[in-house]
Parts: structure tokens; sequence; C-alpha cells
């Protein structure tokens, strides 16, 4: 019962340390199918979050990925729009909005995925960023993810680099789900530790490490179309469910 947990951890964080954004939705996505309630799985998955981006913020910033100007402008609003999420959905269903989000998502994808494949993307400072992280962590924290969709593919559109911003989002995320974490289990205790939770842990780690090469090595204008593809499937597929 383990490893098919184990693949889907590493596979999610895979996706997640390159393109910053997936783990939550994807392991989510696949715990609320399996029957889990939603403030579990939320709890749950970001219990396992903790520790995957907290390794794999090491290697985005060994490696350079991280922008520390844009990172103190976005850390703070997330870490308090997570507190929010999560005590919302601890308490009550807050679903109403998700097919909203989930389309706004799709048509940011399907953009992304042109600029990157036209060759239109001009590096920007960002100027919406602030908002981004409320949002983000709001978002993340009610629906079981979000954060990387909401805040990576929002800075892009704005003309944010895409390597700098996949690396300082996942970074500013460790200190996300370590808040929301804290947060869950005050409110609804120590359920979220389940077997599934650890075959993602297990999968995770193992794949953490690898994102940020990823990152790195692959051109502004590729990784744009891959976060306009992975953003355009997960958001295509949630609103079909």
């Amino acid at each position: 019962m383990l490893l098919p947990f184990i693949l889907i951890g590493f596979a999610a964080q895979l996706v997640d340390g390159a393109l910053g954004m997936a783990y939550g939705t994807i392991s989510s996505t696949l715990l609320v199918g399996m029957g889990v309630p939603p403030a579990v799985a939320s709890a749950g998955v970001h219990t396992a979050e903790t520790f995957t981006t907290g390794i794999s913020a090491v290697s985005h910033v060994a490696h350079g990925n991280v922008d520390w100007k844009l990172f103190g402008r976005i850390v703070i609003p997330g870490v308090i729009g997570g507190v929010a999420g999560a005590y919302v959905l601890s308490n009550i269903h807050a679903e109403v909005a998700r097919p909203f989000v989930l389309a706004y998502l799709l048509l940011l994808g399907f953009f992304l995925f042109w600029r990157g494949w036209t060759h239109r993307n001009i590096i920007k400072v960002p100027r919406v960023v602030a908002p981004l992280g409320l949002a983000g962590g709001f978002l993340d924290a009610a629906g079981g993810g979000g954060w990387g969709p909401i805040v990576t593919s929002n800075l892009m559109v704005q003309g944010s680099h895409p390597r700098f911003t996949i690396g300082t989002v996942i970074t500013a995320e460790f200190f996300l789900t370590l808040t929301i974490t804290a947060t869950f289990l005050v409110t609804i205790g120590l359920k979220t530790f389940t077997i599934a939770i650890v075959g993602l842990l297990i999968g995770g780690l193992l794949a953490a490490p690898i994102g940020a090469i990823v990152a790195k090595r692959i051109e502004a204008d590729k990784l744009l179309v891959l976060v306009g593809v992975v953003l355009s499937i997960t958001s295509g597929w949630g609103l079909y469910r």
C-alpha cells in the first residue's frame, strides 16, 4: 500500500520543484478522490510538504535560484493567508469559489504556454506581489493546493524571470506550509498522519533536491511552456472533476 504513494509523492515533488507548482494539487486530488475528508487531506499534504519544500528550498538557494527581494515581499502575506485559509477549511466549507479559481488558472496556463512558445516573454519586476501572496496562501490551505499555481503563474504573467520565480516561490512555500501545518494541528489534531502521508513524504523527500537543478538548466521560454502545460492540465482536470 505504501509504494503507490511513494511514487506519487516523488512525481508530484519533481514537478513542483522544477516548475513551482502541482505537489499539493496532485496529492490532495488523489487523497480526496480516495475518500479522505478535504480538511484531513489538506492538513496531511501540508504536513508532508513541510519537509519536502524545506529540502527543495535549500536546493534552490544552493543553486542561486532565489530572488531575496521578491521573497521578502511575498512570504509574510502568504503566511497570513495560509493561517486564514486553514482556519476556514477547519470550520466551514470554502469550495464554492474553487471552479472559478480553476477556470482562471486554466486561462493563465494557456496564456503562459502561448507566451513561452512564441518567445514573447519580457523580463520585468512584478508590481502586484503582496495580494498574490495573501490569495495564494489562503487558497493553498482552504483548497489543498494553490500556492504554486496562483503565485508562480501570476508572477510570470507580470514578467518575473521563470527560474527565479520558481526558486523564490518554493522557498517562501516552506514557511507557508510550516504555518499551515501548525494551524491544522491546533484545529483538527493528529489525525492528519496516515500511511498515505508517509508515502507522499518519502517520495517527496527523494525528489526534492532534483527540481532545483532542472529549473536552473532549462531556458526561460521552455520553463514558461512547461508551466503553462502543467497549469492547464491540473486546472482542467480539477474543473472536470
